[in-house]
């Protein structure tokens, strides 16, 4: 598969060319929080055909004209500041417009759509822990990982953290990851993929296509800690055993 190797989890894939992200959206495979599975084992769990998935990643790949940016080439530094100015952000911003959005679709459409109000449950769970994790991200894990580059840099040691070992708040953060995939799995489901009703209303249509907007930016930054900023993390502190 071109520079894909078959021995790669499909969370590397992805990591080494972010193109192949469209071919596992399309056919619904977890790259982000499941990412530590191979190819072979996702086909085989969800009845594909290894060499129909592998012909798609070529075309993708070999057509393609997105120059992705190679986030794996980026310092740890620069891949947190990344993922707070974009990711971050845009989870705070979009928050509570989605918030207010639901509640209007559930007084409005909610007799005639009653799946709106588990969706409105799930988005509400989803806002509540999406705020606390990104503040021990910004608060705990970050700051401890941008102290490593500094002191890597500086060739100053290291104290060690009242967590340990940094795979502990990773480990952490991970879990945490999964459960918000989990959720936004069943939204997408509740949804019928983003898709709107006949009888929805503008701001039904907009609100749809604003938790799909926010679905794919989650798998996005979810993708770039589990599968790149978190490794190299791990990989920094082994550098001052």
């Amino acid at each position: 598969m071109n520079t894909l190797s078959h021995e790669m989890t499909i969370g590397e894939m992805v990591a080494q060319d972010y193109r192949a992200a469209s071919v596992f959206g399309k056919h619904g495979i977890d790259f982000c929080c499941k990412g530590h599975r191979t190819l072979s084992e996702v086909c085989e769990r969800k009845g594909f055909s290894v060499q129909e998935i592998e012909s798609e990643l070529e075309e993708v790949i070999q057509n393609s004209n997105d120059q992705s940016i190679d986030f794996k080439s980026w310092s740890p530094s620069l891949l947190i500041e990344y993922i707070v100015e974009k990711h971050h952000s845009y989870v705070e911003e979009k928050i509570p417009i989605l918030l207010q959005f639901l509640d209007k679709l559930c007084k409005v459409h909610g007799e005639r759509h009653p799946e709106l109000f588990e969706i409105n449950s799930l988005f509400k769970l989803s806002a509540g822990d999406l705020a606390q994790h990104m503040k021990k991200e910004e608060l705990i894990l970050f700051p401890f990982i941008q102290k490593m580059v500094k002191a890597q840099k500086d060739n100053q040691p290291i104290q060690e953290p009242h967590f340990g070992t940094v795979e502990n708040p990773i480990a952490m953060m991970k879990d945490e990851h999964t459960v918000e995939g989990d959720r936004f799995a069943t939204i997408a489901t509740l949804t019928d993929g983003f898709t709107p009703p006949a009888d929805a209303c503008t701001t039904y249509r907009v609100t749809y296509q604003m938790l799909k907007e926010f679905e794919q930016d989650l798998h996005k930054h979810i993708h770039l800690e589990n599968n790149i900023l978190f490794p190299k993390a791990i990989r920094l502190q082994a550098d001052f055993e």
